[in-house]
């Protein structure tokens, strides 16, 4: 049943559309801030608590991933019905709470058992949010608008690191979980104060349970060939950039600062550049042929395989970050495109939990596995090349984003038959 005491509609005027996708952008952003912390701060919780690479990759990946991707379904549907701010707001301080405590663990398993509280309260916030955006931005301009919501990973993914980087070197990796967590509860009642309803049809607010919608997606060739594409990229581009930062610790010898820096500036600068080019060059070419959705990333996806191999075989840091910097764009090209296909795939009242069956299969997939098998590469590989295994790993996990090429481009032509204005 729709939420009748929702707040009211908010009038669709540009500048109150663009006020919404700022602050829905300030949201995503401390998503990732939180969820990429813990790469930045692996050396020194993993000396600290005596933690494996594997064990590692788990707190990365599983302990956040289970939950984050199965929760998503329950807690879309309830946006789908209710209030998606409400959801979004409650999320934003539950994760926001949990990182804090991230800061108190003092073993693996509490660790764990707060990245799977992280896991809980992030659950809620990213499939609503492509909902809202859906409802408040007109069909041409919505891969645009995601591409800017977006922009939320490179940023603040670069600001996790760059924070973290320069906070655990001035004091300790604790402080940092906890100055990040706390900022990102203070947000959260000022997010529910300016971001209302967007203005919907309440008589199609509905319980639409999640079979129905699944069946509608199921019956879609193009829905699970952009899934398992956007998985095959996501496992390759979690453990990159969970990885990356002791690769620079362990390969180059640099501190958390030097580190944050490095890292931060290839994601502002790459990884912004991506996110725009996909949203405007997929509405432009979109607007002729809806394929050009799909084949904007494949093409995307082949070209930044050597120019990952160049900076990851890179024997100085300046090298590095000049390979480093034109893939990052390239592998942030598909989220735009990508995201406002699926979007498209299902009538609008169900474009929240759409999204979240999306998410399900690429977060459980590429977040979930990509960080615990990179790590778990890097362990085997030890033996043969000692502190070099994790450039190894790697370099052998590029095969990823020639697979997600293949399936993208797959997914081009029943797209064009299935999209749903």
């Amino acid at each position: 049943m729709a939420d009748s005491t929702a707040p009211a509609a908010a009038p669709a005027t540009p500048a109150y559309r663009g006020v919404v996708l700022a602050m829905l952008l300030l949201v995503y952003t401390f998503n990732f801030v939180d969820r990429q912390i813990l790469s930045i701060l692996a050396p020194g919780i993993m000396a600290e608590l005596q933690l494996s690479k594997s064990q590692m990759g788990l707190l990365g990946g599983i302990a956040f991933a289970s939950v984050y991707s199965t929760l998503a379904i329950p807690l879309s549907m309830l946006a789908d019905r209710t209030s998606r701010t409400w959801v979004i707001t409650g999320s934003l301080a539950v994760w926001s709470g949990f990182t804090a405590l991230c800061g108190m663990a003092n073993s693996f398993t509490q660790l764990f058992l707060y990245r799977l509280g992280v896991g809980v309260g992030e659950a809620g916030g990213v499939a609503p949010s492509y909902a809202v955006i859906a409802d408040y931005f007109p069909a041409g301009s919505r891969a645009r608008a995601l591409a800017i919501y977006s922009l939320g990973i490179p940023i603040g993914s670069a600001a996790g690191v760059m924070l973290g980087g320069h906070i655990a070197k001035s004091i300790d990796w604790r402080t940092a979980f906890i100055v990040v967590g706390v900022l990102g509860v203070a947000i959260a009642p000022l997010f529910r104060l300016i971001v209302r309803e967007a203005p919907r049809d309440r008589n199609a607010v509905k319980a639409t349970p999640f079979g129905d919608v699944f069946s509608i997606l199921a019956k879609k060739k193009s829905f699970w060939l952009l899934a398992f594409g956007a998985s095959a990229s996501s496992m390759l581009g979690y453990g990159l950039a969970f990885w990356l930062p002791t690769l620079m610790k362990e390969s180059f010898g640099l501190d958390p600062a030097q580190t944050g820096n490095f890292y931060g500036a290839i994601l502002l600068l790459g990884g912004i550049a991506g996110v725009l080019a996909g949203g405007f060059i997929g509405d432009r070419l979109g607007v002729r042929d809806r394929a050009a959705y799909a084949k904007l990333p494949a093409i995307a996806f082949v070209l930044a395989v050597p120019l990952f191999a160049g900076g990851i075989l890179s024997s100085t840091v300046t090298a590095a970050f000049l390979f480093f910097v034109v893939p990052q764009a390239l592998a942030y090209i598909w989220l735009g495109p990508v995201i406002s296909a699926v979007q498209h795939l299902v009538p609008a009242h169900m474009r929240a939990t759409a999204s979240a069956s999306f998410l399900l299969i690429n977060n459980l997939i590429g977040l979930g596995v990509g960080i615990f098998v990179l790590g778990g590469l890097a362990d085997m590989l030890e033996p043969s090349f000692g502190t070099e295994s994790l450039r190894y790993a790697m370099l052998l996990s590029l095969v990823c984003y020639l697979v997600a090429a293949l399936l993208m481009w797959l997914a081009a032509k029943p797209l064009r038959e299935e999209w749903v204005d």
